[in-house]
């Protein structure tokens, strides 16, 4: 698959810098919804919560695999899901409280919204 095509799953441009006030916020949303238990991470429980329906909006890290990340591109795409290509997976295993992850999934969709509108603009 082209880079074009792969990186046209994740529709929309992410529109927020790093060690900024939003990249801030972002985390912390994305830490709240850890602590709430309204998210699921690593690429099995983020993977059941898109099959199941459960998730609302879902981030994979920049450094993922292209595996993982042609995988959840189209998972989501096919399900009509927000997909974002942000962090790297010590950025984003850092905001839950974790390891290293290449993917959560926010279940919730109070804190998907919001993330979005962070993440989009």
């Amino acid at each position: 698959m082209s880079e074009e095509k792969r990186e046209a799953a994740f529709e929309k441009e992410v529109k927020v810098a790093y060690d900024t006030k939003e990249y801030s916020r972002l985390c912390g949303y994305i830490g709240l919804a850890a602590r709430a238990r309204k998210l699921e991470s690593g690429e099995f429980a983020a993977e059941q919560a898109v099959k199941n329906g459960k998730a609302r909006l879902v981030i994979v890290a920049e450094d993922a695999s292209s595996n993982t990340k042609k995988k959840f591109g189209n998972m989501c795409t096919y399900r009509s899901l927000p997909c974002a290509l942000f962090f790297s997976k010590e950025q984003l295993g850092r905001a839950i409280g974790q390891d290293y992850r290449a993917v959560i999934a926010v279940t919730d969709e109070g804190l998907a919204k919001t993330a979005m509108s962070i993440l989009f603009g």
